[in-house]
C-alpha cells in the first residue's frame, strides 16, 4: 500500500447504498474508521449515507436507512464507496450509471465494494482496469465486461479505482487503507478491537493489488506472546524462542509485515494499554507504568509524550476519566 493518494487531515467517504445493500458489508466498511478515528482521538474520517434519488433505502435484511442526501448533491471527496450487493442487476440503469459517471469526476477514488465493481463496469468506469468482484459473481462479471482484467483477489487497486471481492475483504481493505495513511500500530488497534486476526498479509511484488496471502503464524504469535507480557516485557529473543524461530526470522517477518522491528511494535501494544488505561481507569500514572512493564511513572510519561504527543494525564483530562 505505498504512495497513497490521499492527504489531509480528514478523508471525507461518500457511501452509496441500494436497496437490499448488506448491513455487514456497510459494517465492515464504516465501523474501522470510526474505530480509527475512536482510537486516534483524531477526526481522521467522516462519511455520509447516499441514495441515487435521497430516498430511503432497505437492506437485504430489512434494516431501513434514510440517507443524507442524494448523490448529485455530495460535492465529493476521498472516496465513493458503492455498495448494491444483492439487487445490482436491477440497479444497473441509465440513470444509475449516469450518475455514477458524473460522481466519480468528484470523489478522487471509487470503490466498488461486493458486487459494486458490476456498476462500476456498466457505467464506464473500469476500462482497461484490473479489478474483481464477490466470488460467485466472477465468471459473469468477465463475460459481460471483457474490456476490464478480472482477478479472483481479495480486492484489486488500479489507480483510483478499487474493487472488493465480498464483505469480508472490505474489512481487510479498509485495514490496509488504515495501515497505509496512519500506520501500522492504528491497524493493530483497530483489528484487536474487533478482535480480528492480527495475522498482517503478504505483500507481493505487485503491492496495492490485492493479491494477499497469509503469512506463516509466526507474527500472530508473537503479537499473542508480546500482549500476554505487556506488564513484564521479554527480550525480542525471548519472544522469538517462544515462537519457534530465530530473531533473526522474527525481525523480517515483522519488517515484511509492518515495516517495524519487534522492539518497535511491542513498545507501541505497551502504550497503547497504557493509554487505555489512563483514558478508562482511575488509576494513577505510577500503577499503569508499573502495568506496562516501565521501571518508573517519568520513563513512562516521556515515551507515552513521544508517541501520542501528550501525557497519561493530559489524555485522561481530555477523556474526562479524572485524575490520577
Amino acid at each position: 500500500m505505498q504512495n497513497s493518494p490521499f492527504h489531509g487531515p480528514t478523508r471525507e467517504i461518500g457511501v452509496l447504498l441500494f436497496d437490499r445493500f448488506s448491513n455487514l458489508c456497510l459494517a465492515n466498511a464504516v465501523e474501522p474508521l470510526r474505530a480509527a478515528n475512536t482510537l486516534s482521538g483524531r477526526g481522521l474520517y467522516r462519511w455520509q449515507f447516499l441514495s441515487i434519488d435521497g430516498a430511503g433505502v432497505v437492506s437485504s435484511s430489512g434494516l431501513p436507512v434514510q440517507p443524507d442526501a442524494p448523490l448529485s448533491r455530495h460535492p465529493g471527496g476521498d472516496y465513493l464507496f458503492v455498495m448494491p450487493s444483492y439487487g445490482f442487476r436491477r440497479h444497473s440503469t441509465a440513470p444509475t450509471l449516469r450518475a455514477l459517471r458524473a460522481a466519480a469526476r468528484r470523489f478522487r477514488v471509487v470503490v466498488g465494494m461486493d458486487t459494486g465493481a458490476w456498476l462500476l463496469a456498466a457505467a464506464g468506469l473500469l476500462l482497461g482496469r484490473r479489478a474483481t468482484i464477490h466470488w460467485d459473481e466472477i465468471t459473469p462479471f468477465a463475460e459481460r465486461f471483457s474490456d476490464v482484467d478480472v482477478r479472483p483477489d481479495r480486492y484489486v487497486i488500479d489507480g483510483d479505482r478499487i474493487t472488493c471481492g465480498g464483505v469480508t475483504t472490505t474489512f481487510d481493505l479498509i485495514l490496509d487503507l488504515i495501515e497505509a495513511q496512519h500506520g501500522a500500530m492504528l491497524r493493530l488497534d483497530v483489528a484487536s478491537l474487533f478482535l480480528h486476526s492480527d495475522r498482517p498479509l503478504a505483500r507481493r511484488a505487485d503491492q496495492g493489488q490485492g493479491r494477499h496471502a497469509p503469512y506463516a503464524p509466526v507474527v500472530d504469535a508473537a503479537l499473542s506472546v508480546m500482549r500476554r507480557t505487556v506488564e513484564t516485557p521479554l527480550p525480542v529473543a525471548a519472544v522469538a524462542q517462544a515462537t519457534g524461530v530465530s530473531q533473526r526470522a522474527l525481525e523480517a517477518a515483522f519488517r515484511r509485515a509492518f515495516a517495524l522491528t519487534p522492539q518497535a511494535v511491542y513498545r507501541g501494544l505497551r502504550l497503547r494499554e497504557a493509554r487505555r488505561l489512563a483514558e478508562g481507569t482511575p488509576m494513577s500514572v505510577a500503577e499503569i507504568a508499573a502495568r506496562c512493564g516501565y521501571a518508573d511513572p517519568s520513563a513512562l510519561t516521556r515515551a507515552f509524550r513521544a508517541e501520542f504527543g501528550a501525557s497519561p494525564r493530559d489524555l485522561r483530562r481530555a477523556a474526562g476519566a479524572g485524575t490520577g
